[in-house]
């Protein structure tokens, strides 16, 4: 606790931050340490002959079939064997969602969701099932107003 005590006693750093507060808000601010939080995050690729490094920024989304995840990025897309319960409980302090029995998708990486389909911001078109489709909305709308 000594630190925030010495942070606290930067005028600079309490000026940014009321300016930061007055015009985003906690959540502006939560949302300020969560993006600086993922992007310093990294997430292991491990298969039985490989381990992959890939930030989680670059991450867009991921699809099961019978234990086989694909995982795609926005520079490649790479396989590896599991479940996506594991996946999702890994992956969702970073804003990914189930939007489907077999598909988790970023947040972050959605532009825009019409019906019963979600378009990521590199065109991508995914099918959202009406079972999460609340929970996907919810957190769209969420997320929107707090990055």
């Amino acid at each position: 606790m000594d630190w925030i005590q010495e942070l606290a006693q930067s005028e600079d750093l309490q000026n940014t931050l009321t300016v930061f507060l007055n015009q985003y808000g906690t959540s502006g601010l939560e949302a300020a340490m969560r993006l600086y939080s993922s992007m310093h995050r990294e997430y292991f690729c491990r298969t039985k002959s490989s381990v992959t490094r890939i930030k989680i920024t670059d991450m867009y989304y991921l699809k099961i079939k019978s234990h086989s995840i694909t995982i795609y990025t926005e520079y490649d897309v790479y396989h590896k064997y599991g479940s996506l319960t594991t996946e999702q409980k890994l992956l969702a302090p970073y804003g990914f969602i189930k939007c489907s029995q077999s598909c988790l998708v970023s947040l972050d990486k959605i532009q825009s969701i019409r019906n019963n389909t979600i378009t990521l911001i590199n065109l991508t078109q995914l099918h959202m099932s009406q079972r999460y489709a609340p929970k996907v909305l919810a957190a769209f709308n969420h997320n929107r107003f707090t990055r």
